[in-house]
């Protein structure tokens, strides 16, 4: 009796571009977990303000958003693999080159330059331009695991950067971080590929019958970008996303991932426990992130964001009250609720601009992101200009709840039209 046998299915080689290319933005992330825990360490050896050192973090968060929509015009025409590669030792060099440094504007030219530019390579527009070339089904899921991938960071990095900044210092921590971005670079060139087509397959997902073609690579990378973004602007759509995630990275990065670790401290909270709480944003980020992308595939995009930021307003107004110098449960309780919908807002998001702007769309999440890191910059500074001239960061927290309510609202207005919008290309 002869068994006929099935031949094994092969995983498709999506999931292992979207697995390199999670541990390149985890990688990546190390550097956005370092400043909350590095700004104490600086005032004390430098002498430097608060604000000062805030600044240095809002032109990294500038950059980062600014050259993120460049970024995605760079992987057409480049690649994905070259940017990811290139932007991680860009990322290497900023962050190994503040051991060396002694005045203010070297911490700005390496954490806010070139920390900047290599993790504005690194950004969500990366993610989202390998969730669309790859992946036709799960693509929301995809998305949000890869964005998840910037909270693992964090949670991985963010304990460890505190533990070296307190037992050996901030350089040695600094260190660390240009290494594991050196390291990861031989994960992007062996395992990312820039498209489907290039190994003679399709999208994970894709219809049958799809041909196998790489498109033709767009030139002139900033027309191509500045095209997206000035047609783009012309919608109403265009610019409730940008309000609403300029508002999210304004309560996220800007605020509380730069200033939630003083701010405990200003408390009695000792500053490795802040940091470790902190982490634990990251553990329930994942979880949250990744469940938003399932439902980012299930339901309306625009009520999730609403939700989100609804609810993220809610624990800012009531985070003020909960500060002590150890850990209460009500603590606990927004650190799990926060975790939850830290960027959780992403999936959605991405979603909408593939919806409204087609082909088009990762750029212009590229300019929506770029938003995002100017809200985050101006939080970042503003912070820490509050806690330098009232002595503590209550009113930060207030505003920032406040507009979290607005960053809903933007959101239930945009238009229920699941009309594509197309962008054409420069």
């Amino acid at each position: 009796m002869t068994v006929e046998t099935r031949p094994a299915r092969r995983l498709h080689r999506a999931w292992f571009v979207a697995a390199a290319a999670f541990v390149a933005l985890l990688a990546a992330a190390g550097f956005r977990a370092a400043p909350g825990v590095l700004i104490d360490p600086l005032h004390e050896e430098f002498g430097w303000s608060r604000a000062t050192i805030g600044s240095a973090v809002s032109v990294n968060l500038v950059l980062y958003g600014l050259f993120a929509p460049f970024a995605a015009a760079l992987m057409e025409r480049f690649g994905i693999c070259r940017v990811a590669a290139t932007a991680l030792c860009v990322v290497a060099l900023g962050a190994g080159g503040t051991v060396f440094m002694s005045s203010s504007w070297q911490l700005i030219l390496c954490w806010g330059v070139l920390v900047g530019l290599g993790t504005g390579s690194m950004a969500m527009s990366f993610a989202a331009m390998v969730a669309t070339r790859w992946f036709v089904r799960h693509r929301g899921v995809v998305t949000g695991v890869l964005t998840a991938a910037g909270a693992t960071g964090q949670l991985i990095f963010l304990p460890l950067i505190a533990s070296l900044a307190v037992d050996d210092g901030w350089r040695t921590a600094s260190m660390v971080i240009a290494i594991a971005a050196l390291a990861v670079v031989p994960v992007v060139l062996l395992a990312v590929r820039d498209h489907p087509a290039d190994i003679g397959t399709v999208a994970y997902g894709a219809p049958e019958g799809t041909e196998v073609e790489r498109p033709a690579p767009k030139v002139g990378t900033v027309r191509r970008g500045l095209t997206v973004l000035f047609q783009a602007a012309r919608t109403r759509t265009f610019w409730l996303l940008a309000v609403g995630f300029a508002i999210c990275g304004a309560t996220t990065n800007g605020l509380v991932s730069t200033h939630f670790v003083p701010a405990a401290h200003d408390h009695g909270m000792p500053q490795t426990t802040a940091a470790s709480l902190l982490a634990l944003v990251g553990v329930f980020d994942v979880v949250g992130t990744i469940a938003s992308g399932w439902l980012t595939d299930r339901v309306d995009p625009r009520i999730l964001l609403g939700v989100y930021y609804a609810l993220r307003g809610v624990s800012l107004a009531l985070l003020p009250q909960l500060f002590t110098n150890s850990v209460q449960p009500s603590m606990w309780a927004f650190i799990l609720f926060y975790g939850l919908d830290w960027v959780a807002t992403v999936p959605p998001t991405v979603a909408l601009c593939i919806r409204s702007f087609g082909e088009a769309g990762p750029i212009v999440f590229g300019w929506v992101f770029a938003c995002h890191q100017l809200g985050a910059a101006f939080a970042a500074s503003a912070a820490g200009a509050v806690r330098d001239q009232l002595g503590d960061y209550a009113v930060a927290w207030y505003v920032a709840a406040g507009l979290a309510v607005i960053a809903s609202v933007a959101s239930l207005s945009i238009t229920r039209s699941r009309k594509t919008q197309l962008v054409q290309a420069a």
